[in-house]
């Protein structure tokens, strides 16, 4: 996934192709039926498969990071995207996270490490990674593979140290930290 609606991939030749989508609406569900076949032709998945459908902009998010997120999800059905059993695109609310903490399914802890703020991806979670053999009443069939499309919309990073003045967050991570110097000849007097 490129900016502009560009995607780029190589074939079994490893001849490298550009494709670029009258719209951004295109190119998304070109890149979530990419994804959808990745999982169709893979024997079995042990772990979350995803597909950015947007790449977003500034700083990769990683463990102990705060999203807000708005989200769909889909069961997996007939190979393909099936019911969608919870969303919250059209409410007021997004849906706070904060990375590593464990109140969100592992397939999504998982799945969205490296996400940018104003990206989007499709996740698919095999159960395993999501409800497992419980399910969720009435919601969810016991041992379901789950999409969902992702977007995230909010970022507080964990390390932010300090604020412009024009209200743009710093983090630490964009600075190269002090190293420790090292003594004239790199050898103790010992």
């Amino acid at each position: 996934v490129q900016p502009n609606n560009y995607s780029t991939f190589y074939d079994d030749q490893r001849q490298n192709w550009s494709i670029m989508f009258e719209s951004e609406k295109a190119a998304v569900d070109f890149s979530k039926q990419v994804c959808i076949a990745k999982y169709n032709s893979s024997p079995a998945l042990d772990s979350v498969l995803y597909q950015d459908l947007l790449l977003g902009e500034g700083q990769a998010v990683e463990g102990g990071d705060s999203l807000e997120v708005a989200y769909t999800g889909w069961l997996f059905q007939n190979n393909g995207l099936g019911q969608v059993f919870d969303s919250n695109v059209n409410k007021d609310k997004l849906l706070r996270l904060k990375l590593g903490s464990g109140k969100v399914i592992k397939g999504w802890e998982e799945g969205m490490m490296g996400m940018k703020k104003g990206g989007r991806r499709c996740l698919i979670i095999p159960p395993a990674w999501a409800y497992g053999a419980q399910g969720v009443a009435g919601r969810v069939p016991p041992d379901s593979t789950l999409v969902f499309e992702v977007e995230v919309r909010r970022v507080k990073l964990a390390k932010e140290t300090c604020s412009s003045s024009d209200g743009l967050s710093v983090s630490s991570r964009d600075s190269p930290a002090p190293s420790p110097v090292p003594s004239s000849d790199g050898f103790s007097s010992d």
